[in-house]
């Protein structure tokens, strides 16, 4: 079994890479009107820098719940952390612009749905617009500015959920997978996760063809 997870750690580590986007929207951003300096340009889009390190904030978070105590300023050099939190935060700019051209729009009822069911926001179980409200407080996010980063957050899962919909794992991707039922069914899923991003990835390398991003990152050094 031990031997099974080695072998197929990358799709773990892949995994577990994805999930953390999820994480990017909930705590980044300022208040509404951002004077900050800015590290990325995308087309008329902009990363401010505090946008930046709070997602860089929550990157770092996870790995370190993630590896106990053991993720140390080695390991983040070696992960090229920093790299890693700008490339997605561009990424999701990329695919935000090229989701708009193409029409993909989140409705009011899709906004609230997702908001409602965010865990942060919940006591028992249940959403409290209080709790909501004092979150939002906490981390300096106006109910506005919220909802418009989370809307944008959808829709960028939407474009993600419409590029990878046309991948699927072929019988010479699964060969020799091992192992139970449930180990099984984690790595097949990790590797079809991997092969999404790979074409996610592509996809927005292409896109950059066409779009001007500019990076100063001299801030982030």
């Amino acid at each position: 079994m031990l031997e099974f997870m080695h072998k197929h750690a990358k799709y773990f580590y892949v995994f577990f890479f994805l999930v953390i986007i999820s994480f990017i929207f909930l705590y980044v951003g300022p208040l509404d009107k951002n004077q900050s300096p800015v590290v990325a340009e995308v087309g008329n889009e902009k990363i401010p820098i505090d946008e930046y390190w709070r997602a860089y904030d929550r990157f770092k978070k996870f790995y370190e719940e993630m590896y106990k105590g053991k993720f140390d300023k080695k390991m983040e050099e070696q992960l090229h952390l920093k790299q890693k939190v700008l490339e997605t935060l561009i990424e999701g700019k990329i695919l935000s612009i090229k989701a708009g051209e193409l029409g993909l729009k989140v409705s009011d009822k899709e906004l609230q749905e997702a908001i409602m069911n965010e865990p942060v926001f919940k006591r028992d179980g249940v959403f409290r617009r209080d709790v909501y409200l004092q979150t939002l407080r906490m981390n300096r996010l106006t109910p506005g500015y919220y909802e418009s980063m989370k809307r944008q957050e959808l829709l960028v899962d939407k474009m993600r959920a419409l590029i990878g919909e046309s991948v699927v794992l072929t019988d010479k991707d699964l060969k020799g997978l091992k192992g139970d039922e449930s180990y099984f069914n984690a790595i097949r899923d990790a590797m079809l996760k991997d092969k999404q991003q790979k074409l996610i990835r592509s996809y927005v390398e292409t896109l950059k063809k066409s779009i001007n991003v500019k990076v100063n990152t001299k801030l982030i050094s």
